[in-house]
Order: C-alpha cells, then sequence, then structure tokens
C-alpha cells in the first residue's frame, strides 16, 4: 500500500513540473507500448511455427515498423485527450482485436487479416457463429486481455496527471513531423520486399507466409492502398450496369452441356517455335500427335517465366488484369455452376501458393484438391508430378457425379523451374545444338525431358478419354515461357530475341500454345471435329473462344462484353500491347481503346457482383 501511494504522490507533484510529467507518462506508455507490440508479434503468425517470432526479434526493422505505428497511435491520442489511460486503451482495443482476428483468420482460413478485410467483419462474425468456427482462447490471448485491462487499471490510477493544453497543442507538432517518414517507410515497397523473411519453406510462393514474415502491425497498414484499387475511368456503378445490361446471358443448350477438363500445364512452351536448332523431334512427337487432333493456337499471355497464377485466373476470370481476390468474385467458374455443372479442380502443390486455397473458393470453385488434402498421401508428402496428377485427374472425371456435367480446371506442378543446370536429371539428352556455356545445356535438357514427359501424359489422358461414353472435351495450355537460366542466360546464348517492343521479340517472350480436344461422343454432340489452326489470344479470352468453337452459346453478360474487345483485338496484353486486324501494335484504334475501357468498368464492378455469372 506505501508503494501504491507513493506512486500517487509521485505522479500528483510530476504534473507539477512538465519534465517530470512527460519522463513519468513516457516511460510506462513506452514500456506498455513494447509489450502491446510484442504480444501482436506473438499472434502474428497464427499456428505457423515460432521461427517467424524469431525472425521478427532478430530484425530491428521489423520491430521498429511494427512498433511505431502503435507508438504513433499512443502518443497522437495521449496529447488530444491528455489522459494516458484513454490513449492506452484507444491504442490497445483495436491492436488486440486486429491481432487477434488476424490470428483466428489464420488458424481457421490460413488466410491473414489484411486491411481490405475490414468490410468482411460482419461476415467473419455470423462464420464463427457455426461449429466449424469455434473461438478459443489461448495463454496468449488470456495475457493478452490481462495486459489490456491491467494496463488501464494501472495508468487510470497511478499515471493520471493530465497534459495542460498548451503542451498539447506543443505535442502535436512532432507528431505531424514524423507522420509522414513513419507513412512512407510503412507504404515502401522496396523495404517491405527487403523485410521480408527468407524462411525455408514454401514463405517465396506462399502469399500468407510473406504476409506474416513481417509481423502483423505492419503489413496490416502496407496493404491499405491494396483495399483501395484505383476505379476505371468514367467507373460508377450506373456505367457498369449500364455495359452489362446491354447483354441478355445466354444459357449453354442443354444438349451440349459436355464435361470439359481444363489444365494448365506449368511453363510448357514448344520451343520449337524459337528456331532452336538439334532439338530432337523425339521431345515434342507426343504433343504434336495431340495439336494435329486438335483445335490449336498461340496463346499470347501477361507473363514470362513465372507468375503462373496470371493466366490461369485470367482463364478462369475473362479478366484481362487479374489481382490477389479477397472476396467472393464473378468467374466463369460461377457461370459453370449456375449451368448445373459440377466444378472442381487440383493443384498437387501446396495450397497457401498464391492464396490458391482461399482464392479458389472466392472464384466459385466446389471443390479444389492440393498436397495437403489429397496429394501428400501419394506421394510420402511431397510435391507430386504429372505421373501422378494427371491418372488422378481422370480419376475425379470417372468417379464425378454422372447426373451433372463436369468441369475441372486443374494446373501442374511439374515443370516449375529451375531446371538443374550442372547435370542431366531425366537421362539421355534432347538437344544437342550449339551454346557457349554448359549451364546451357543442361537446362535445356532437362526442361525438355520434363515437357516431353509432361506429353506422354497428356497423351495418356487423350487416349483414356477417347471412346468414353460420355462428351468430354479437353483445353490444354500453357501458363508461360520456361525460365532458362538466371537472367534469361540461355536465351541469351541461344541468340533468341526477347525485345518485347518489336512484334517478333514480343512473340517470342509471352507465346505458348492452347488446344482444344473432343472426343468421339463430344463430336457428335457439338457437331464439329473441334481441329484446325485458331487465332493467337489472350488468356482472357480463351474461354470464349471455348463457347465459341463449341457452340455452346454467347455465356455470361460479361463474358458478351468481353467478347466486344475479342472481336476488335483477341490479344489485349498487359504490357499494352495488342493485335488489330492481325497486327501487333502499341497504338490501338480508339475503338479498341473504348471497349477497352468499357471491359475494365464492367470488371471493376463484377468482381465484387457474383450474381452477374
Amino acid at each position: 500500500m506505501k508503494k501504491i501511494r507513493s506512486c500517487f504522490l509521485f505522479q500528483r507533484e510530476a504534473a507539477k513540473k512538465p519534465v517530470l510529467f512527460w519522463c513519468w507518462n513516457g516511460f510506462w506508455l513506452l514500456l506498455f507500448t513494447a509489450l502491446l507490440s510484442l504480444f501482436s508479434l506473438r499472434l502474428a503468425y497464427g499456428w505457423y511455427e515460432t521461427r517467424f517470432f524469431t525472425g521478427y526479434l532478430a530484425d530491428g526493422r521489423l520491430l521498429l515498423l511494427n512498433t511505431l505505428p502503435i507508438l504513433f497511435l499512443l502518443l497522437l491520442v495521449w496529447v488530444l485527450t491528455g489522459r494516458p489511460w484513454i490513449a492506452w486503451l484507444a491504442t490497445a482495443l483495436p491492436v488486440f482485436f486486429a491481432s487477434g482476428g488476424n490470428y483466428f483468420k489464420l488458424i481457421f482460413r490460413d488466410d491473414p487479416f489484411i486491411f481490405s478485410d475490414m468490410e468482411l467483419i460482419s461476415m467473419a462474425l455470423r462464420l464463427t457463429g457455426g461449429d466449424k468456427y469455434v473461438i478459443q482462447l489461448n495463454r496468449t490471448l488470456l495475457l493478452f486481455i490481462a495486459l489490456v485491462v491491467l494496463g488501464t487499471l494501472f495508468l487510470f490510477f497511478l499515471v493520471r496527471g493530465r497534459i495542460r493544453l498548451r503542451w498539447r497543442l506543443l505535442g502535436l507538432i512532432p507528431l505531424v513531423v514524423c507522420f509522414f517518414p513513419l507513412r512512407s517507410a510503412l507504404m515502401d515497397d522496396s523495404l517491405y520486399t527487403a523485410t521480408t523473411q527468407t524462411l525455408e519453406g514454401a514463405a517465396q510462393w506462399s502469399t500468407t507466409q510473406k504476409y506474416i514474415s513481417h509481423g502483423f502491425v505492419y503489413p496490416f497498414l502496407h496493404s491499405i492502398p491494396g483495399a483501395f484499387p484505383p476505379r476505371p475511368e468514367g467507373y460508377s456503378d450506373a456505367a457498369a450496369l449500364e455495359i452489362l445490361s446491354r447483354y441478355e446471358e445466354e444459357d449453354i443448350p442443354a444438349e451440349k452441356k459436355v464435361n470439359i477438363i481444363a489444365i494448365q500445364l506449368e511453363a510448357f512452351a514448344d520451343l520449337g517455335r524459337l528456331g532452336i536448332e538439334g532439338i530432337d523431334p523425339e521431345a515434342y512427337r507426343p504433343f504434336h500427335e495431340l495439336e494435329a487432333q486438335s483445335y490449336t493456337g498461340d496463346l499470347v499471355t501477361n507473363i514470362f517465366a513465372g507468375g503462373t497464377v496470371d493466366t490461369e485466373r485470367c482463364f478462369v476470370t475473362g479478366f484481362p488484369e487479374v489481382e490477389s481476390f479477397r472476396w467472393d468474385t464473378g468467374s466463369y467458374v460461377r457461370y459453370f455452376n449456375n449451368q448445373g455443372y459440377h466444378t472442381e479442380g487440383s493443384h498437387s502443390c501446396y495450397n497457401s501458393f498464391y492464396n490458391r486455397l482461399n482464392i479458389n473458393r472466392y472464384l466459385g470453385f466446389e471443390n479444389y484438391y492440393f498436397l495437403e488434402d489429397r496429394y501428400g498421401p501419394m506421394n510420402d508428402g511431397k510435391v507430386c508430378y504429372d505421373y501422378i496428377l494427371i491418372p488422378d485427374i481422370l480419376r475425379l472425371y470417372q468417379e464425378r457425379d454422372k447426373d451433372r456435367p463436369y468441369f475441372n480446371f486443374s494446373v501442374t506442378y511439374q515443370g516449375h523451374g529451375p531446371y538443374g543446370s550442372t547435370e542431366l536429371l531425366w537421362g539421355d539428352p534432347l538437344w544437342e545444338g550449339e551454346y557457349s556455356y554448359d549451364s546451357t545445356y543442361y537446362i535445356l535438357n532437362n526442361y525438355l525431358a520434363s515437357l516431353k514427359d509432361t506429353s506422354l501424359w497428356i497423351n495418356y489422358l487423350f487416349r483414356n478419354l477417347r471412346e468414353d461414353e460420355d462428351p468430354v472435351v479437353l483445353v490444354v495450355f500453357g501458363d508461360h515461357k520456361p525460365w532458362l537460366g538466371d537472367s534469361n542466360s540461355a536465351y541469351t546464348d541461344l541468340g533468341i530475341d526477347l525485345d518485347t517492343s518489336e512484334e517478333e521479340g514480343f512473340y517470342n517472350y509471352y507465346t505458348t500454345r492452347y488446344l482444344f480436344w473432343a472426343n468421339n461422343a463430344a463430336k457428335e454432340v457439338l457437331g464439329t471435329e473441334l481441329v484446325g489452326e485458331g487465332p493467337a489470344v489472350s488468356p482472357c479470352f480463351l474461354m470464349d473462344l471455348l463457347f465459341e468453337q463449341c457452340g455452346f452459346g454467347k455465356g455470361s453478360s460479361y463474358m458478351q462484353a468481353a467478347h466486344a474487345l475479342y472481336e476488335l483485338s483477341p490479344v489485349a496484353n498487359t504490357s499494352g500491347a495488342f493485335v488489330e486486324n492481325g497486327s501487333f501494335t502499341r497504338d490501338p484504334s480508339q475503338a479498341v481503346r473504348d471497349a477497352m475501357a468499357e471491359l475494365r468498368i464492367a470488371q471493376f464492378y463484377r468482381k465484387r457482383h457474383p450474381e452477374w455469372d
């Protein structure tokens, strides 16, 4: 009791002396800020290993970037109110609830809490009311609650002095001065990249692990700009509805609702089209055999040697430009759902890569299978190559509910670089051309061997479906050109033009292949052989082209809006390149510009209104 009484007397005397007052209040507020930051960091990584927490403590930049925003808010409220306990409570409560929300979102969905999720809080609260998501307080959370409560009581009773108005006004000056450099640091993308913890495992490709490797407060604030994507020029809900309402959605004719299996092949490209000499014809023979039986063409992607999800999400949404979706969004998957199809797919790698676990739900897939829930047990917990994935795609098709038409969109992992630059990993070489660097020889041969193996397994799928009594259409395409050495060393060694400012280099850089194939039953149902050479298209128009070739009708309102641009320019590359009247251009006509502008408006609306599919 004497010690408590001494604290009362001390803080009363301190209130009469500004310097002593600031020191007394400042000491406790700094101490509580540090504790608040540490508890937030302790919850930041959810169910992941404590190595993340160790990483926070080892990097002074991460400690500062997670602590300084908390301190800034606390000091701001203190200066505005003059009451330490109010400043503490007004800071501790939002940090506690946001950190706790992040913790449980990671536990429930392996998805971090970012700023744009603020508008989904009511939905999250509804989810916690069911049996699936039950909030249970652990020791860290209970200690966090105790910190908030006891800190409030301590500051209320023992740090009670009020700041005089003139000192509070003066205190605002350094806060205003500090705000701008703090904001700049929090939003700096280069600093964010530099502070990403490079831990073993999937951190390089996992959106979730990249986020939590920074703590919580820092990446949460860094995510603010992403919550406010710029609206397209001329956008309004009314303008978007006017565009979409021009088109009446068309159902797929009941008699043409064939089964569809679409497979995106990792880094799969026909390098023979680049003029590389010395490639063994056997490398591409299986794939060329498939092309001879199919409707084929060039797929002009937006990416090179990486960024797989851009192509896959352009394909399933019809969006020329995609992002990391955070909520239910319009997609062709949803259109198929509404047409009575069962929609599912597979990726034989981690569900956290590119946040596929959550985003594929937002896109409308009823089921999606990953390493964690299907393929791990097939390969001792390791990522599966095509000898496991492709037969399993066939198995899923054969075990489907035959009372419903079926849509499967799967993404392979085999073909992912690097391919090995010091030895042959697949046996005999498939390329014996000229080269300057040994790495070129090994990289190219290992890539071609992997590609040939994938082609053989795709051929296996064709053979098993050819005489199937049910109609099925296969869609197969590559997502991007392969990585062939750091700084494109093998491409350079082989003299491949990758100058995207010119037509040849542009196509060399961005082009893969697509093919549509129908089994005998599907050819009869659709009334087409589905063979021949098709146009070069962007991934966002690939589904549109499929509907056109199969006679599925005009599709959803959004697909018809996209078709207006497709008819003018079937290639709309995010680098600003178009193909108009069969010619490559970076200066499209006003008609193309207008169609692109309208599609951006429709896309922006459709991202938050999936009912349009």
